[in-house]
């Protein structure tokens, strides 16, 4: 006996396609809502630095007389040299300690340790950074860093600070890419006669390479982003001069710590200068700056992964 079916039953329920479609319309909003949001953001950055930059003097965006705003001295590459001593100096204390994890996590640990070790790990990514400042001033220094640096508000001591907050993206991202890679190349390597550590290092690192460069870039971007403990640590609330070493007794400045101080409104700019060239305007364009710089570090680390990824 054939059963037919008529248009109108392959259709479905009317009231589970509307369902379906309302569902459909919302999470389409969402993410259409994202892309207006972060198209806002950028069209005001644009107008704003565009406003300011119509009436500063553009050699001082570029001298070295540091970053003074209430002075008029708006040197862009003094935040852009603090930016990326903390990110690499963070990024040196993460990546051999967040790999290291990650690795021990995916490799070495068995199923009852990784139940309370990962947890643990990922423990850092929800301490406030404030608390973690107050760690680095009144524990780390005084115990690893009074005597090596000549103050503790150093670009370096932030970079380490920074580093402890960037670790457990870098372990958690790191085993993820480890977990996803195939057990038969395990079996293979240990059946032509490798241990456990070359396996690791000659199979399962080279064949996660693209996922662990994705972590690299994540962290680079979590660092670069940081700013309450930069605030607190790296010493430049008042301004800075340009630093060209980590461990400047003068402390230092990072975008991030820039933009909090001008949005703040600090004792360095809360005096303006004038409606049009009030120094507080002078964070769209370091805003700017930073945004320019974020997207051009995912865009390079895009461009890694796609090129290192392999599929199994």
């Amino acid at each position: 006996m054939s059963v037919q079916f008529s248009l109108d039953d392959l259709a479905g329920s009317r009231r589970r396609n509307r369902v379906e479609a309302a569902v459909k319309a919302v999470v389409g909003s969402a993410a259409s809502l994202s892309i207006v949001i972060s198209l806002a953001i950028l069209a005001v950055l644009v107008v704003r630095s565009v406003g300011f930059l119509a009436h500063v003097n553009w050699s001082s965006l570029a001298s070295s007389l540091g970053w003074f705003p209430r002075s008029n001295r708006f040197d862009l590459v003094t935040l852009l040299l603090g930016s990326l001593w903390v990110t690499g100096i963070a990024l040196m204390v993460a990546t051999p300690i967040g790999v290291g994890a990650a690795v021990y996590l995916a490799e070495y640990c068995s199923a009852r340790v990784r139940r309370w070790l990962k947890p643990s790990v990922e423990i850092l990514a929800g301490l406030p950074s404030v608390v973690v400042a107050y760690f680095i001033l009144q524990v780390i220094y005084p115990t690893a860093l009074e005597g090596v640096l000549d103050s503790k508000y150093t670009l370096f001591a932030a970079g380490v600070g920074v580093g402890i907050l960037t670790i457990p993206i870098i372990a958690s991202v790191t085993e993820d890419a480890l977990s996803a890679v195939p057990n038969s190349l395990r079996e293979a390597s240990v059946g032509l006669g490798a241990r456990k550590a070359g396996t690791t290092v000659r199979v399962v690192l080279p064949a996660a390479v693209s996922g662990v460069t994705a972590a690299l870039i994540v962290g680079a971007s979590r660092a670069l982003g940081e700013t309450m403990l930069v605030t607190l640590v790296a010493g430049g609330a008042n301004g800075s001069a340009r630093a060209l070493g980590p461990a400047s007794a003068s402390g230092g400045i990072t975008m991030t710590s820039a933009m909090a101080n001008l949005a703040a409104g600090s004792d360095s700019v809360a005096v303006g200068t004038g409606v049009t060239l009030n120094p507080v305007n002078s964070l769209y364009v370091v805003g700017l700056v930073l945004f320019l710089v974020t997207l051009g570090l995912n865009f390079v680390g895009e461009r890694l992964v796609r090129r290192f990824r392999q599929s199994y």
